[in-house]
């Protein structure tokens, strides 16, 4: 399966975060906010974060992240970060 650039990456991103909206209607925006916006509440944040978890293969999110994630485009550029650091991770062992 061939790896998807950060574009392709961010699109899906935000398709889930709008698929699991409470009130995706809001959601064309990039500074869209998750809480007064989209309407997600405790429950469905957890499950936008295993979805994301997931579609991507990531690790759980820890808290200090999730206290800086307000918007949409937080969610994306956490999710970006999270697969840049994972390729990079076989990168650093090798070169040791």
């Amino acid at each position: 399966m061939p790896i998807p650039n950060e574009q392709q990456t961010r699109k899906r991103v935000r398709e889930l975060v709008l698929e699991l909206a409470p009130n995706p209607e809001k959601g064309d925006q990039d500074e869209v906010l998750l809480v007064e916006d989209l309407e997600y509440h405790s429950l469905a944040l957890l499950e936008l974060a295993f979805a994301l978890e997931d579609e991507f293969d990531l690790p759980p999110i820890d808290e200090q992240s999730v206290q800086n994630i307000r918007t949409a485009a937080d969610i994306e550029n956490h999710v970006v970060r999270q697969l840049k650091s994972k390729d990079a991770e076989p990168l650093a062992a090798t070169t040791e």
